[in-house]
């Protein structure tokens, strides 16, 4: 068992094969000979941390992902089931998932949470995404223009 500590200072004893999926935990065990130390996880909240437990030990018998020259081109349409139910949150938590999971190199988690934010904007435009992810317009007019011109060649027509 791994005894790790949230921001919060809750502890949590995890099983080692399962919290391994956190390269972050698997260097520092590697590393260090922590024994009953808890290690400190200061970026990660004890509901987030729940969280990714819950997401590791449903993905603990998961072969490893391919070498990265091996993989195929992403999509954020290959969500399975669990993972979307598991993933949907408020944006708030998700986005916290999405940190811890980069913080604790978390590979899989990370890339959940990323496809589920694409799929989030996909199909949207700029004033739709402001407004799903409360984002204010600080551009004049003025502004806005002159960037539109500068890009044009990318948009659609």
């Amino acid at each position: 068992m791994v005894k790790l500590t949230s921001s919060d200072g809750q502890e949590f004893n995890v099983a080692e094969d399962i919290i391994t999926q956190s390269q972050l935990i698997k260097n520092m065990l590697s590393d260090l000979e922590v024994g009953e130390a808890a290690i400190p996880l200061p970026n990660v909240t004890a509901h987030i941390l729940t969280k990714i437990i819950e997401y590791a030990t449903h993905h603990k018998d998961d072969a490893p992902p391919p070498p990265e020259d091996e993989m195929k081109a992403k999509s954020s349409d290959d969500i399975d089931e669990w993972d979307r139910d598991f993933i949907a949150v408020d944006q708030g938590t998700l986005f916290e998932i999405i940190l811890a999971a980069n913080y604790m190199d978390m590979q899989g988690l990370l890339d959940l949470g990323c496809k589920t934010v694409a799929n989030m904007i996909k199909g949207k435009s700029v004033e739709e995404i402001r407004k799903t992810f409360n984002i204010t317009n600080d551009f004049t007019p003025e502004e806005e223009e002159q960037i539109r011109k500068e890009n044009e060649w990318c948009e659609d027509r």
